[in-house]
């Protein structure tokens, strides 16, 4: 494992010494502002809920170190997708809401299962990286429910300091909605163009005394996204439940049961050329086109459960405790096109049949959290503990090809796939559930940060994280095997905010992390194996500033990571070096005046593979890497017509390579949406009408690529829906 301890130790000195110095002379100009200490608490409650209503823009962030905290005050990039942004696209997926943020991708799926995201050119890794209310992270491989969330928060780059190993992609966060002041019960029917149908149910409600309240949201729908030989439905419920049974103690309680069934579209698999040969790239097919089977279904269920206390045990110290659960099983068809001709059209399909793929996250958190100040200097420090294990089982994943001699799982196929016109494959089914690999990861770490703040115009914070981590890999089907890794490490993470006026901030920081080296798919011969972890760095500088309603951010950002990735060679998933990820990113998001709210983002990337050990992927672009995307979305309130609102986006990602070898680009591509919204009165009921419409130019494109993989866009679809609020809240 490869540790580069001397340049951070010398980029942390700098670091420190530079924000003790400019501390040191902040103190010899003046004295902080002390008046009101002895009236209010010193450490600010976390308050979500009393962000910006109906709004582009947000004000408070809740991941990690920076809970509660300022979004001006944060030295990190972080794009804050509100409910407001979300209901106006009708966003139902990750990918609906992720896609308002620059550099983000799909990779490898087109969203048909789930949604399968890279931020700046790295996987968002599936089981770490995607956190229920800043803490339980929750398995990514099953549609996350948007419905019953308050917003979706991307805190871009390393954030090991607080949740340990993860991708330096950084966290998506959703943020449950709580229950309201008000009482709500809110009943949307939605429907598209295609066949999809469905319903979903807001209710919430406090008791008088306020002390007790909950929150209750369900959803079902039939589903069809428009592609042939696909079909599915989704359902959800949730629980959120807030009890204050003393001023000083509050107990919060998440549950959250998710099913969803849907045919998998086949992906197209583009084979590495023979030497001084050009690969072979499919034609981009039409939107609509499958070339797998309808009986090919990917179909699982995951429950979620997360409990969480606070206890304010004196006026300015707090102690917090949080314990949940997340449980996934699924099957699944993947299946891939692959050996085709273009002259003739004829090809080999592999369908990969998974029976009982079973993810368990088990996550516990303690800290002790207090505000106190040291002559001219305020002090929030937070100690904290976190003790996360993950347990995966892959059953053995046996592949059948069309067409196929028979095989101990298949039988014979003369059935010939082909590009251009449709063959119906014969349904398959699953094997007997037999568990071919089991890994455990266990994550532990004590973690100790410090945000130092002198007359509100600076602020320094300074933390460390001890990270204990262990994973056991065993391969239980003969060859069996065992694997396993262990490190202990200590990891810095160090910023500074300068804030010259009360609108403008500009910051700095470092932080050193620690990742997994990654799990291979079902796919790749190594499947379910775990491989090493790996170090991570991160310095980014920037500039934030409020533009009356609008939040503005530039930010240059430098990353440096070990490599993984699909050996497509010998189809085996491989660490091989390191790659840097540098670039700026840009975003604004909020309201202009009174009738118009935006949210845009751009970002360049320059990102390349350095220090490989195969001498021919040294300075090529990492997979799936766009070096330029952006995003911008506005809606506009017609003051002529009362209650009529318009929208419009356009969404641009840049060409990327297919895999690690570049052997191909997908080509860039701009998408263009437009929705409408009205709001009226039904029966002494508020009724909200929308419309909205996706790619109206109908553009083809592949959505999503890496490991040598195409997957084309999702039909063009117009999504329509109607809510009622019988209550008097939101």
């Amino acid at each position: 494992m490869e540790y580069k301890q001397s340049r951070s130790a010398v980029s942390v000195a700098s670091l420190v010494i530079a924000g003790i110095s400019v501390g040191g002379q902040a103190a010899a100009q003046g004295p902080a502002t002390t008046q009101g200490r002895a009236d209010e608490s010193l450490l600010q409650e976390i308050v979500i809920t009393a962000d910006r209503r109906k709004s582009f823009g947000a004000d408070l962030v809740q991941a990690g170190t920076f809970r509660g905290a300022e979004l001006i005050d944060t030295p990190l990039t972080v794009n804050v997708l509100p409910r407001e942004l979300l209901d106006a696209q009708q966003a139902t997926q990750l990918h609906d809401a992720l896609r308002n943020t620059a550099g983000v991708t799909s990779a490898q799926l087109n969203n048909a299962i789930y949604s399968n995201m890279s931020v700046r050119g790295i996987v968002v890794e599936n089981r770490g990286n995607y956190r229920l209310n800043g803490s339980l992270p929750v398995v990514n491989l099953i549609d996350l429910p948007l419905e019953n969330k308050e917003r979706v928060e991307v805190l871009k780059g390393v954030s090991a300091l607080y949740y340990g190993f993860t991708t330096p992609s950084g966290i998506v966060n959703l943020t449950s909605k709580r229950p309201p002041a008000e009482r709500v019960f809110d009943v949307t029917v939605f429907a598209n163009q295609h066949g999809t149908l469905g319903g979903h149910i807001d209710f919430g409600q406090q008791s008088d005394d306020g002390r007790f309240g909950i929150r209750v949201n369900a959803l079902t729908a039939d589903l069809d996204i428009g592609v042939d030989e696909t079909k599915g439905d989704r359902s959800f419920v949730s629980v959120a439940a807030d009890w204050k049974p003393t001023d000083a103690l509050t107990l919060q309680l998440d549950v959250e049961h998710i099913e969803k069934s849907m045919s998998e579209p086949t992906t197209y698999f583009v084979a590495t050329p023979a030497a001084g040969a050009a690969p072979i790239l499919p034609p981009l097919p039409d939107a609509k086109r499958n070339l797998g089977g309808e009986w090919q279904q990917g179909d699982g269920y995951e429950d979620n459960v997360l409990l969480s206390a606070r206890y304010r045990f004196a006026r300015d110290w707090e102690f917090s405790a949080q314990a949940g659960r997340s449980y996934l099983k699924r099957d699944r068809y993947f299946s891939q096109f692959q050996n085709f001709n273009l002259t003739t059209g004829d090809g080999r399909i592999a369908v990969t049949l998974t029976n009982g793929n079973v993810n368990e996250n088990n996550n516990y958190r303690g800290e002790l959290s207090g505000a106190f100040f040291t002559g001219a200097l305020k002090h929030e420090v937070t100690f904290g503990y976190t003790h996360n294990k993950r347990e995966t089982e892959v059953p053995t994943n046996p592949t059948c090809n069309f067409p196929t001699p028979a095989s101990a799982t298949c039988a014979a196929s003369t059935f010939q796939p082909n590009l251009f016109r449709k063959v119906a494959l014969p349904a398959l089914p699953l094997p007997a559930r037999v568990v071919r690999t089991a890994s455990a990861i266990t994550d532990k770490g004590l973690y100790a940060f410090d945000r130092i703040s002198y007359d509100e115009w600076l602020q320094v914070l300074i933390g460390l994280r001890r990270a204990d981590y262990s994973s056991v890999n065993q391969v239980l089907v003969a060859p069996t095997s065992r694997t396993s890794y262990a490190v202990k490490e200590t990891t810095p993470a160090v910023g500074v905010v300068i804030k010259p006026r009360q609108n403008l901030s500009i910051y700095g920081t470092f932080i050193e992390g620690l990742e997994e080296g990654g799990i291979a798919g079902a796919a790749q011969v190594n499947a379910g194996e775990v491989l090493p972890p790996n170090t991570s760095e991160q310095y980014e500088i920037g500039v934030k500033a409020e533009l009356g309603k609008v939040l503005a951010t530039v930010a240059y950002f430098d990353i440096d990571r070990a490599s993984s990735f699909v050996n497509t060679t010998i189809n085996r998933f491989v660490q091989d070096g390191r790659t840097s990820y540098k670039g700026f990113e840009l975003s604004a998001a909020g309201e202009v005046g009174e009738s118009l709210s935006l949210y845009f983002t751009a970002m360049t990337l320059d990102a390349k593979q350095e220090r490989t050990a195969t001498a021919a992927l040294r300075g090529l672009r990492p997979e799936n890497a766009p070096k330029f995307s952006a995003s911008l979305f506005a809606e506009y309130r017609v003051a002529a017509i009362p209650g009529l609102s318009l929208s419009a986006g356009m969404f641009h990602v840049g060409n990327r390579a297919i895999n690690q070898a570049n052997i191909a680009f997908a080509e860039g591509y701009t998408a263009y949406d437009i929705g409408a919204r009205y709001d009226t009165e039904i029966a002494g009921n508020s009724t909200t009408f929308r419309l909205y419409a996706d790619n109206v130019t109908d553009e083809s494109y592949w959505s999503a690529t890496a490991s040598s993989l195409l997957n084309a866009n999702l039909p063009p679809t117009v999504k329509i829906s109607v809510t009622t609020r019988f209550g008097t809240g939101n």
